[in-house]
């Protein structure tokens, strides 16, 4: 994948109102999507026109291959690259024609580093299955980490040594390509830094044509791991036979530059994970069946400390938030149908020492595969490539983790347990399963020898407030038909103390405020579903570094479902949805706003108080059919998604950075609006194959991942 310029820094020098302008010619210049070759006559050739017709014939996939493979789209703007996938069709070669690749892609705000000059090394980056490779390296250094094809990979990650290229760096974007072709279900995958979760995604189901999909991110907050010489491994679980035959090509480079940001990121990171990094497999806890619990010793000079927790359903817990009361799993049981249970609210808990810390209230991620797979070509749901992790400020424990021993730190995952709407508590645990890691942040003190100090938190959490309601109907035959349920709940939290550093004595706190409101209607004896959700909530640190997030995701679902004796069944589905997040203060992830003022000298720069606005809507109506004789599946519908991403270097007045509209029917991109610091940007006109979906046969046991249903 090529990102470097061949221009010089003169000529990447522009301001941002000639960007526009630049782009086309840019595009035009860097990357030709297409080349066509017209024949305007045709004559009998010579017999050295015949040779090199039939070189062309035979080179020429090979060529298109290897071009597409080491192209990406990017652009430039101003010192920078902007590593942010355009929805154009890249081109895919086989032995009779070239095919357009639908790129698949998640709207999100783009990224920028800075040009590169490459050179190459063999130093880089070594793989544990014995074949060296060369390396893309720069100055401002580019490494490519790995290019691997996972097939048979259950299992089996990527595993490689990593090394730090030779330059000075403080700031480190990670770029993801894949390609897949034929049948697949969309996988999720998992890197690590040695035993440390990194990042978490999951792959677009690819089509019969061959998909591409490309995401790009900050990976600058793990600078401490960066810096050292890591283990990589990537877990991406696969699986390919004759009918399920989709490899996942993927390739994923790092670029590593030096930049003038004032962000202080933190010293040290230590996992909380299953730590099989040893092993060569992956580190990540699968609850209720493991005890997700490390013991943890930290040094003594710990001024700051921020804990991390990735959580995700899958399985039988992948539409969590859908689920019904556990006293209501056996309503349409006559029917051969149980539900999903523990309730439609789940909380991750993060403990030290078995006292609660903090809480996360998860997103509900859709993946490629849910509800219909049709709606996810080419636009993918929210947060479907990036998985995002929540942190929780543990700064007020210090007082007691820097004693020097030895600390217990937990993640849990509860739902609800009741008993037709009495006794209504927390359950111990939830369906199977949950995929969860941890990491602690920590800041050290200047001073090595500084020991922090101080009094064990003052705890102030209340059990949960949660009020549950529930009515069935009967038909005339005796039978439920119709189930309606509530489930509301809120919480608060607050954790303070006072901590000693080499800086002095300081209050520090940790709030968390939180509600969810859940309806769920079933009628038809389990055919028909809504889901109406809706979760908001506040989390505030203060003390030298504040923080504070506030976060709002609605959901509403429709789904209707039928299915006969032969294995058959039809899919119809409506989803609204949305997530909205606004950030002030320092957070231990980029915030977004950083590449739009990395240009500012230091004084105006966007540390002092930074704040961001994410907010996004997706509107979605689709179809899914599937015939279990003949293994056949139609799947299509329309999707819509509006994002808004806006930001300030200090204080609440907020700038629009970046703005997308898109919309897309039966595959085909019918809409696309973007503005880029309020500027309208031109795009080319793109249209994927119409009735190219995925063809994966959904069998009766697949049910359950496209609706709610289970067989007895």
């Amino acid at each position: 994948m090529k990102t470097s310029d061949n221009r010089n820094n003169d000529e990447c020098d522009i301001s941002h109102r000639e960007f526009t302008e630049m782009r086309e010619e840019l595009c035009e210049d860097k990357n030709p999507t297409r080349t066509d070759l017209t024949l305007v006559s045709w004559e009998k050739p010579s017999l050295r026109v015949r040779k090199y017709i039939l070189i062309l014939f035979l080179i020429g996939p090979l060529y298109q291959f290897t071009w597409f493979m080491s192209n990406s789209e990017h652009l430039i703007w101003r010192r920078g690259l902007i590593l942010h996938p355009r929805n154009t069709i890249k081109l895919f070669a086989d032995s009779t024609a070239l095919v357009p690749l639908l790129n698949v892609f998640q709207v999100y705000q783009p990224v920028i580093v800075a040009p590169i000059k490459n050179y190459k090394t063999d130093s880089a980056v070594s793989s544990h299955r014995g074949t060296d490779r060369e390396i893309n390296v720069s100055q401002n250094c580019q490494v490519r980490l790995m290019e691997y094809s996972f097939g048979n990979s259950y299992g089996k990650p990527f595993v490689a040594d990593y090394t730090p290229p030779p330059c000075n760096f403080n700031h480190v974007i990670m770029n993801f390509t894949a390609t897949s072709q034929g049948r697949q279900f969309d996988r999720l995958a998992i890197m690590y830094l040695g035993d440390i979760e990194v990042w978490r995604t999951s792959t677009a189901e690819p089509t019969r044509s061959g998909i591409y999909f490309e995401y790009t991110k900050d990976m600058s907050a793990y600078l401490s791991l960066w810096k050292s010489p890591q283990k990589l491994l990537f877990d991406l679980g696969n699986l390919v036979d004759e009918k399920y035959t989709g490899l996942i090509n993927t390739t994923l480079t790092v670029t590593f530059s030096k930049t003038s940001s004032l962000t202080e990121h933190a010293s040290q990171i230590i996992p909380v994970s299953s730590r099989k990094s040893s092993l060569n497999t992956s580190s990540v806890f699968q609850l209720p069946l493991d005890k997700a619990i490390n013991t943890v010793t930290i040094p003594r000079s710990v001024k700051r400390a921020i804990f991390s927790v990735s959580a995700c359903g899958q399985g039988d817990e992948e539409f969590w938030w859908s689920n019904v009361l556990q006293s209501h799993t056996q309503t349409f049981s006559k029917r051969n149908l149980i539900l999903f249970g523990y309730s439609p609210f789940r909380e991750v808990q993060v403990l030290i020492d078995d006292q609660l810390a903090g809480v996360h209230w998860p997103f509900p991620v859709i993946f490629t595969g849910g509800i219909i797979p049709g709606l996810w070509h080419p636009i993918v749901g929210i947060d479907t490539y990036d998985l995002r992790e929540h942190e929780i400020d543990i700064t007020p424990w210090l007082g007691v983790l820097s004693d020097g021993s030895p600390h217990k730190f937990e993640i849990r995952v509860v739902g609800i347990q009741d008993h037709n709407n009495l006794n209504v508590t927390l359950s111990e645990f939830v369906g199977s399963n949950w995929l969860v890691t941890g990491k602690i942040f920590l800041w050290l003190d200047a001073e090595e020898t500084a020991i922090t100090t101080g009094n064990p938190p003052e705890i102030r959490i209340a059990d949960p407030m949660i009020r549950t309601s529930s009515s069935l109907s009967q038909n005339a035959m005796g039978q439920n038909e119709t189930l309606d349920y509530t489930v509301n709940v809120t919480r608060s939290l607050s954790i303070s103390s006072t901590i000693n550093t080499a800086q002095g004595s300081r209050q520090v706190s940790w709030v968390q405020d939180i509600s969810t409101t859940n309806y769920g209607h079933f009628e038809a004896q389990g055919d028909f579903q809504i889901t109406g959700q809706s979760t908001t909530g506040v989390d505030k640190s203060l003390g030298d570094v504040n923080y504070k997030m506030d976060y709002s995701y609605p959901l509403w679902t429709s789904t209707y479902g039928t299915s006969n004796e032969l294995g058959d069944f039809v899919i119809k589905a409506e989803i609204t949805r949305g997530l909205a997040i606004k950030v002030e203060g320092t957070s231990v992830f980029p915030s977004g706003i950083e590449p739009f003022f990395q240009d500012l000298d230091d004084s105006q720069t966007y540390e002092h108080y930074p704040a961001s606005r994410l907010e996004t809507t997706q509107n979605c109506t689709g179809y899914y059919s599937s015939s279990h004789s003949a293994e056949e599946s139609v799947s299509y519908g329309d999707t819509a998604q509006e994002f808004n991403f806006s930001g300030s270097r200090h204080g609440p007045q907020l700038l629009e950075l970046y703005y997308r509209n898109v919309a897309a029917t039966n595959g085909t991109l019918t809409y696309d609006q973007e503005r880029i610091l309020s500027r309208e940007i031109d795009r080319p006109s793109v249209s994927a194959l119409e009735n190219d979906i995925n063809m994966v046969i959904y069998s009766e046991n697949h049910r359950k991942r496209l609706g709610r249903f289970q067989s007895v």
